[in-house]
């Protein structure tokens, strides 16, 4: 039988597990507001600034690198014994969890991969690539420019494999939509919270920067590009990666400094972007 965890500050009950204790909710007209076990308002947290992640690996990256941003957490039963240090850490900080059943924990994952675990955080914002750059050590550095990459399970792909090749930035392009959704996170398991995003201005003034610091952009294109187990990779490097089916921008293309193609057999047209990263990376990690 699993150890029960430290008295939860939410009470067990059989209410929907996006309900609040009673104890823990005041209400104002319709608004409702968090206190604290004081009584006194909890700070108010816009729900875009929030963010549902859910699968094991993936919370636990958070608790592990930036705990205060854990809001709630709901957990399967038989997770108690492996989340204690989390469970712990709760309950010190005044922070709600609730064990709740497997059909509970679909519906708050909206998926079926929630491996007995979801968590609100507060969303990490984007980086400026000035302030970037002002903090990247003088060193062999590579990171990612992604164009239209849109997939949720394409960037969490991506944001693992750059996690395990130590790339030290995805680079976003001013207008892109695209943002760590839980389903991304999951996928990249852990690898979201060791990759920073770096939110890019207008792509001539980006690229302006990238090449005053030593970078070298290449262009990853299906065919046409150098072989990219042939070339010499510069020891700086952003790899620009575009959206399967449309591909990148082709101003965007054309201002690259190289255009970099993995060769293949020919059997199927190309790799998709998030295995195609992977094996850009490598090549780049043992250049």
């Amino acid at each position: 039988m699993p150890t029960d965890p430290p008295a939860s500050p939410w009470k067990r009950s059989p209410q929907r597990p996006d309900a609040k204790p009673r104890a823990q909710r005041r209400t104002r007209g319709e608004e409702v507001v968090e206190t604290s076990g004081s009584g006194a308002p909890a700070p108010h947290v816009a729900r875009n600034e929030e963010l549902r992640l859910y699968g094991f690996n993936a919370v636990q990256a958070v608790f592990a690198r930036r705990p205060d941003a854990i809001r709630k957490l709901y957990l399967a039963e038989d997770r108690i014994p492996r989340l204690q240090p989390l469970l712990k850490w709760c309950v010190a900080n005044r922070v709600g969890y609730r064990v709740v059943d497997e059909a509970d924990l679909r519906k708050l994952a909206a998926s079926a991969h929630h491996e007995g675990v979801v968590a609100d955080v507060l969303r990490e914002a984007p980086q400026s690539l000035t302030a970037w750059l002002e903090t990247l050590p003088p060193e062999p550095c590579c990171a990612l420019w992604l164009d239209g990459v849109g997939n949720p399970h394409n960037l969490g792909a991506i944001l693992r494999s750059a996690a395990h090749f130590g790339v030290s930035a995805i680079f976003l392009p001013k207008h892109s939509p695209l943002a760590l959704s839980g389903a991304a996170a999951r996928v990249a398991e852990g690898g979201a919270e060791a990759v920073p995003f770096v939110r890019l201005g207008r792509d001539d003034n980006a690229i302006a920067q990238l090449r005053g610091a030593g970078f070298q952009l290449a262009a990853t294109v299906v065919r046409g590009g150098e072989d990219v187990f042939a070339a010499d990779l510069p020891q700086r490097l952003v790899y620009v990666l575009g959206a399967e089916g449309e591909g990148m921008d082709a101003a965007l293309a054309g201002a690259c400094d190289l255009r970099l193609s993995i060769p293949g057999s020919g059997v199927v047209e190309s790799l998709n972007v998030a295995a195609a990263t992977a094996v850009l990376l490598a090549q780049w990690a043992r250049a």
